[in-house]
This record gives C-alpha cells, structure tokens and sequence, in this order.
C-alpha cells in the first residue's frame, strides 16, 4: 500500500514538474513571440517611423504621429527615447515632443490587444482576454483626452517637468539592461537572420508561435495550477488595487516594457484566473513604470531639454492614473467601455481586426494626412 501511494505520489510530483517545465517553455515562446511581431513592424516602419517623427508641424498631428508610430514599432519605450534623443540633439522642441509621447502612450496598448486577438478560435476566452486589452486601451484614450487640452493650453506637463528637471541638472547618466530582452533577442536575431530580415515572414512567424502558445499556456495552467494560482492572485498580487498597481510598476520597470507586462497578464484573464477589474490599476502601473526606460535614456543625453520630456512622460501617467482613478465616474468609464466591446466581439470576432486598425492605424494616419494636407 505504502509502495503504491509513494508511486502515485512520484508520478503527480513529475507531471507536475514536467508541466511547469513544459509552461516556462511556452512562455518564452509567447515572450519571443512579441519579440517577432514588433521586429516585424519595426522591418516595416523603421524609415517611415523616422521622418514622421521629424515631420511633426502641430501638437494634435505629434498627438497621432505618437500614435502611430508606437503602433508601427510596438515600443513606447524605444519611441520615447528616440524622441528624447531628438530633443537633445535639437532636432525637437520641448513643445512639440510632449504631445508625441503621450500619443506613444495610447500606441504601445496595440501589442496586447493584438495578443488577446490570439484567443480568437476560442469564443469564451476571447471575450475575457479582449476586454482584459481594451481596458488598458480605453484608460490612455481617455488620459489623453482629459490631458491633452491641458496641456495645450496651459502646458501643465512641461511646467511641471521643467521644475523637476531642473533639480537633476548635471546627472549621470544611468543604464539598465532588461532581462527579458537579453533572454528573447539572441533567439529572435537568428530567427529574423535566417528569413533575411524579411518582415512579412518575420511577422507571420511571430503571429505563428503566439496562437501556438497562448493555446497551450492556457491549457496547461488549467490542467496544472488553475485552482492555486488564482488563491495565490487573488490573496497575494492582485487582492488590493494598490498591490497591483505596485506590482505592475515595479515588473515593467524590469523588463523595460509595458507591451510585454500587459501582455502577460492578457491570457491569464482569457483563463478566468485574474478579473477585469483585478489587472486595471496593473495596466496604469506598467504605464508607469514604462517611462523608467525614457528617463534614463534622457539622463545619458545629458541636456535638461530631453529631462524635462522624459519627467513629462511620467507625469501624464502619474497624472492621467489619479484624476482617472481617483473619481469613480472616470475610473469605471474604461471598464465599461471594455466590457461592452468583449460582448460585441463574443458575437462578431471580426470586429476585433477592424477595433485594431481603425484605433491603432487608419484614424493616426487620416488625421496626419488631413492637417499635412490643410
């Protein structure tokens, strides 16, 4: 008897060893994954990205040049750096960067609703995972929505920015490298090397590997720690507003991207482990913590000009997440919003595909093209 349960207890012991082993696999896939797909988008748009950034004649066209080309190359981090690296070579003004990197802010939310997209094939799941995206898609609409007129007419950002820049004048600068980049990049610079840096492949590619494995990561943390792993969110990470917000800072400043920690949390709620509601004030922390990178990138410069646009970025989020979720009016606006665009994809997926490229591409693009035009 004592033999029979001590096999019993052997073999649950090695599936589950084996299913972890088999899920830290698939999220690597799923981190390479993103990896491809903004490579990809960067093969595509790297020239474009270039001369819009420099083409930028009005606060509300820089607004959608940000939008735009985060979109285009799935990073607010590298946008906003470029851009501060513009501003301290002079190529940009203080002025005319700011509306850029609150654009960025709406642009960078494209990766996770491409990657909630991924779930498509299983109804259920998709609702949950797209509402779970959009959310965080609603919450900078309407960040820029409440800030922008601000900022235009009385430059609430730049004011502030300035006065705390003024005080890091003189600082070294600073670098981090991110984990998870040093982790994925080896492995993606081969794979983008081997198709010869086509990126029609290269994108295909990545799209490829990101149903396979949100497939399969849901599949197994159903199988495997579905019943534990939502005890340990709900008591642990995700149990206060504050925690996850804390949480979604600090791992973004990590990893050096908001893309890739909202992403992850994306097919945990397509799982039914983590509610709405739960990854909300996580999605305002990675806001957060995403703008870290351009700080630092800021301080190498070494011009208080590229300071100032960087503390320029924190504060919108900082400023964005307490008016949006200090006044419950405000803060319930993007959870509705999300939830009634889950239920109308639940009835027509195809809707999601069409919700991407109006937001993240066709309006950037009408709206440049009107006011470069007029």
């Amino acid at each position: 008897m004592q033999v029979m349960k001590r096999g019993k207890m052997y073999k649950h012991t090695r599936d589950i060893i084996l299913k972890v082993v088999a899920l830290m696999g698939l999220l690597y896939l799923f981190l390479l994954s993103i990896e491809l797909i903004g490579s990809a988008f960067k093969l595509f748009g790297s020239g474009l990205a270039e001369q819009l950034l420099q083409s930028t004649s009005s606060p509300l066209e820089g607004l959608f040049i940000g939008i735009l080309v985060t979109s285009l190359v799935q990073s607010s981090s590298t946008v906003t750096s470029i851009v501060v690296g513009m501003v301290g070579g002079g190529a940009l003004t203080i002025t005319g960067a700011i509306p850029i990197v609150m654009g960025a802010n709406i642009g960078t939310s494209v990766t996770n609703t491409i990657v909630s997209i991924g779930s498509i094939g299983r109804r259920e799941e998709f609702k949950r995972a797209f509402g779970a995206a959009t959310v965080h898609d609603y919450f900078n609409i309407l960040a820029v929505i409440i800030i922008f007129p601000l900022q235009i007419s009385f430059n609430v950002l730049g004011r502030s920015a300035t006065f705390l820049s003024s005080s890091l004048l003189g600082t070294q600068g600073l670098e981090f490298k991110s984990p998870l980049k040093m982790i994925v990049k080896p492995t993606s610079h081969f794979i983008i090397e081997f198709v010869q840096s086509q990126p029609v492949i290269v994108l295909i590619l990545g799209l490829i590997v990101l149903f396979v494995s949100l497939k399969y990561i849901v599949t197994v943390l159903k199988s495997v720690i579905l019943d534990k792993a939502e005890s340990f969110f709900d008591k642990l990470i995700f149990k206060t507003a504050l925690r996850a917000f804390v949480f979604g800072m600090l791992l973004t400043v990590l990893v050096q991207s908001s893309s890739v920690t909202t992403s992850l949390v994306v097919p945990l709620v397509g799982a039914g482990m983590l509610s709405l509601v739960q990854v909300y004030p996580y999605t305002i922390g990675a806001n957060v913590g995403t703008t870290i990178t351009t700080i630092l990138a800021s301080l190498v410069t070494g011009e208080i000009s590229a300071v100032t646009v960087a503390f320029a970025h924190l504060l919108f989020n900082v400023f964005g997440g307490t008016i949006i979720f200090g006044i419950k009016f405000l803060r319930n606006i993007p959870l509705f919003l999300a939830e009634k665009v889950s239920n109308i994809v639940y009835h027509h997926r195809w809707i999601s595909i069409v919700f991407v490229s109006i937001i993240f591409f066709i309006i950037p693009l009408l709206v440049i093209f009107i006011i470069e035009r007029f």
